[in-house]
Formats: structure tokens, C-alpha cells, sequence
């Protein structure tokens, strides 16, 4: 059976393996690999590699930190098909959709690419008499990241592009339910020129992570993954003084105004809400239309599509949503479904009992449909993190803009309307962080930053975008006289620059 190991040092290695778990493939149920998880051992010996490595390359120069993501992107773009089918064997997303992990990673990667312009700091000549003032950019040292199984590329090259771009050495922790991908890209950024022990793997669980929270070495940590993880992350990282940003989960919603084109709408809320089986933080999983008849057009226009999703495993093109992650994800599920049919709301269409020939283990839920779906339902208040759609109704513009604000999660959210004074008043008010105007999934693009509000979001800098540059490095300035422009005497005064 294939063995995932580390990559440490530039080498792909077993280490001193604490033990070994099963990978699985979520189409079928069957065990595909094994993925060695690291001893404390394996992750000092990680973190010595960075340490080592790091020196030289902060001292190369920016543009030739940048020829190597140049490189990268290449060498990436070759191996796509790759990428894609390795990645959707063991996460059970189909291939477009794993390339499309693949490139939103990809165009960080290319964003950095600029580095000797992003990098660059601020000068005043003549900030006082003889005096010349400016700032500088330099790496933290080194950086680890936390990534969550439901993007293994696209996650892992948002945080490891600008750190590294930036002079850092760098430690990834991926999760260890789709291994195989995060190995496969540093053995990439090495054939691209990155030197050894800039960009280590590490597989794992808590005791994994603990020990990166822990580690003296380690400066900056960047995490994803659920709220309640999130706000551990970041408490235990920051009290021992180390930077981070913790984005945590999300309950994203989708306002429909009356006047919204129903048809784009529904066609809108089918991507969003099952794309990727829903196993995305900013997946549509709230549809609230505005009015009685908002709600049942788009209900009427939604339940079709929905019945119509081809689902099926990642080696059928003809595939449109595969299954969820693990056994476990599946049956949670299924019981948050009995519970929203307990607790009232309208079950339109149940993916409880779906099945697939041929792949009757697999781990699939069929495409799930609520209405009059209240707030006080579980449905409703947990992240269900899968192929689950509720509409709850609202019978005016405020009262949606409102349920939106309540909810304790900030990450993405939406309007659908044809009213641009609606949409500007929905962009400025709504107190989320990314917003989308007839965007269903309004992910930024490379060059702006991602994060959400609230309980999605721990630190104060996002990810991607200048927000990740300055994460990842420090503010250095110096103020600088020379001596001609020294007065003689001492100066007791506090300094001013007259």
C-alpha cells in the first residue's frame, strides 16, 4: 500500500513516524494509502531544517525569490492533470473542481511573483534637518501553516506563497484526510529552485499542532479550520507572543431581492450551495428571499435544478458534486437533516438515503433542499459543511439585512438584486467581510485580501492580497542623520525633526 510521508529537508521521509493513518477514497470507502503523522522528533527535525535554511534565503534578493514562484507556477500549470486527479482521488471533489483548488492557489503563487515591488518599503529625504527617514520590510524567520481538508492546494499556497516569497522558511501542517497534494507541491517548489529546508511537510494531529503552537522557533502561524479550533489557535499561539491569523467557520447567506432575475438567482445558489458537496467556508448554505413571493419563486426555480445535480464519484466527467470527506462528516449530516425535519422546517428534497450503484460505501449525501427555515433551528445555527440548502423566509429588505447581522459568523455573504441604492446599502451596512453584489461566492481575487468578521476570524491581518505581505514580515525604520548635519552639545530635549 503507498506510504505519504513528510517532506523535510528536501526529501519526501517517513521520519520517526508516531504512527501511520489511513487515507481514504471518499467515493468508495476504501483505503488508498497510509499517511506517516509526526513525532515530536520528526517536527524538530522541521523546524531545524528551516532554521538552517532561512539566513540565505532572506539575503537572496526579492527578484530572485521571485524567479523561483515563476518557476513554480510553470511547474504547477505542467502537472495539473496531476494535481487534480490526486487531489480529487482523496477529498472526492470531481477534476474541474480540484482545478479549480489548483488555480485559486496558483494565482497567489503568481501574485507574489512581484515581490521586489511588494516588498518594497517607504523613504522621506529631508524628514529634518540633515535627517532621512525610511522603512523596511523583513521576514518574521520562519512560519508555519494549519490547513483544513476541504482545500489541500489552494489553502496551503495562500499561506505558504507570501511567506516564502518574503525571505521566510516555512512548516505546513496539512491536514492528514488529503495528504498527498501538500507533498506534491513542495517536491514542485523544490524542482523550482527553492532550497531545501525553506518548505517542510509535517503530517499530524493536535499533538502536531501543539507543538508548532508551542515551538520558540516558530514566529508566525497561519490556521484554518473550525471556529471553536480557530479561537484555541489563536489564544495559545498569541500568549506566547507569537503572530496569528485564525480564520474559523462561516454560515453564509444569500439575500434575493423582488426584483432580482430569479432564474440567475437559483442557477446562482445551485453552484454556491452544492459545489464542492457544500464543503466549502464560503458555500451558500442560507437563501433568505425578501417576500412571500420572492420565497416561492425561487423555491419553485431551485427544486428542479436541484433533483437534476449529477452526483457521482470524481472519475465520471459527467460528475457535477462527489461525496463528503470521511463516514463521520457523512452521518453528521444526515442527523442534522433529522433534526431540521424535527424541528419543523419544510424538507423539500432529502439526500439522506442516496445511493450510488457501484459505490454503495461511498461517502455521499444527495442534494438536500429546506424551506421556512427558522433561526432557532440546528439547521439553521450549525455549519453544516455539506450539501444542505435552507431558505428562510423574510418579509422585508431590514428584517434580512438583520438576520444576516446576527448571525455570529462574518465570513461571506450576498445580495441578488437588480437596485443598485439596495446593493450599495447591503455592501456598507452588512457586518461581514466579503461581500458579493449578484456574486454568489464573492471570493477576492490574489491582489485583494480574504477574511471574514466575527467568529470567522481571529488577528488582525487576512490572508492573500498586501495584508499577507505585512503578515509575514515586519516594519522595520530607521531615521538617519549624518554628521554634517549633527549640532554640536547634547540635546535633552525629547528629538523633533524642526
Amino acid at each position: 500500500m503507498r506510504r505519504i510521508g513528510h517532506f523535510i529537508d528536501g526529501v519526501e521521509t517517513e521520519g520517526k513516524a508516531a504512527g501511520f493513518q489511513d487515507v481514504f477514497n471518499p467515493a468508495t470507502g476504501e483505503v488508498q494509502a497510509q499517511v506517516a503523522l509526526a513525532s515530536a522528533a520528526d517536527l524538530e527535525a522541521a523546524v531545524a531544517s528551516a532554521a538552517a535554511a532561512q539566513p540565505k534565503w532572506a539575503a537572496t534578493n526579492p527578484q530572485r525569490r521571485a524567479r523561483v514562484f515563476f518557476n513554480f507556477v510553470g511547474l504547477i500549470n505542467k502537472h495539473m492533470d496531476e494535481l487534480a486527479a490526486l487531489l480529487s482521488s482523496e477529498h472526492g471533489k470531481t477534476v474541474d473542481d480540484a482545478k479549480g483548488d489548483i488555480l485559486r492557489g496558483l494565482e497567489v503563487a503568481e501574485f507574489v511573483a512581484g515581490a521586489p515591488h511588494l516588498l518594497k518599503g517607504e523613504f522621506t529625504d529631508g524628514a529634518g534637518p540633515g535627517i532621512d527617514m525610511y522603512s523596511m520590510r523583513q521576514p518574521v524567520g520562519i512560519g508555519a501553516g494549519i490547513t483544513p481538508f476541504n482545500f489541500p492546494a489552494m489553502i496551503p499556497l495562500w499561506m505558504l506563497s507570501p511567506a516564502i516569497a518574503a525571505g521566510n522558511a516555512f512548516i505546513l501542517k496539512p491536514s492528514e484526510r488529503d495528504p498527498s497534494v501538500p507533498v506534491r507541491l513542495a517536491q514542485l517548489a523544490v524542482e523550482a529552485g527553492l532550497p531545501k529546508g525553506i518548505l517542510n511537510v509535517v503530517h499530524g494531529g493536535k499533538e502536531v499542532v501543539d507543538g508548532i503552537l508551542a515551538h520558540e522557533k516558530i514566529e508566525a502561524i497561519s490556521f484554518v479550520g473550525s471556529t471553536p479550533i480557530a479561537r484555541y489557535v489563536y489564544g495559545t499561539a498569541a500568549a506566547q507572543g507569537k503572530r496569528v491569523q485564525a480564520f474559523g467557520g462561516a454560515k453564509n447567506h444569500m439575500v434575493i431581492m423582488p426584483d432580482a432575475d430569479m432564474e440567475k438567482a437559483a442557477d446562482a445558489l445551485i453552484g454556491a450551495g452544492y459545489g464542492s458537496a457544500g464543503e466549502r467556508c464560503m458555500a451558500i448554505s442560507v437563501a433568505v428571499p425578501v417576500g412571500a413571493e420572492t420565497a416561492d419563486r425561487i423555491v419553485a426555480a431551485l427544486k428542479p435544478r436541484v433533483e437534476k445535480l449529477k452526483v457521482g464519484p470524481a472519475s465520471d466527467k459527467a460528475s457535477e458534486m462527489g461525496p463528503v470527506i470521511t463516514k463521520a462528516s457523512q452521518e453528521r449530516i444526515r442527523s442534522l437533516i433529522s433534526s431540521g425535519v424535527d424541528q419543523g422546517a419544510e424538507l423539500v428534497l432529502d439526500g439522506r438515503d442516496f445511493s450510488l450503484q457501484g459505490y454503495e460505501n461511498g461517502y455521499f449525501v444527495g442534494p438536500t433542499l429546506f424551506d421556512r427555515v427558522t433561526p432557532d433551528m440546528d439547521i439553521y445555527k450549525e455549519e453544516i459543511f455539506g450539501p444542505v440548502l435552507s431558505v428562510v423566509r423574510s418579509n422585508t429588505y431590514e428584517q434580512a439585512l438583520q438576520l444576516v447581522m446576527d448571525n455570529p459568523y462574518g465570513n461571506g455573504t450576498a445580495i441578488f438584486t437588480r437596485d443598485g441604492d439596495a446593493a450599495r446599502d447591503f455592501a456598507a451596512r452588512v457586518n461581514v467581510g466579503m461581500v458579493g453584489v449578484n456574486v454568489p461566492v464573492p471570493v477576492p481575487l490574489a491582489y485583494h485580501s480574504f477574511g471574514g468578521w466575527k467568529a470567522s476570524a481571529f488577528g488582525d491581518l487576512n490572508q492573500h492580497g498586501m495584508d499577507s505581505i505585512k503578515f509575514w514580515t515586519r516594519t522595520k525604520t530607521v531615521t538617519a542623520r549624518w554628521p554634517s548635519g549633527i549640532k554640536d552639545g547634547a540635546e535633552f530635549q525629547m528629538p523633533t525633526m524642526a
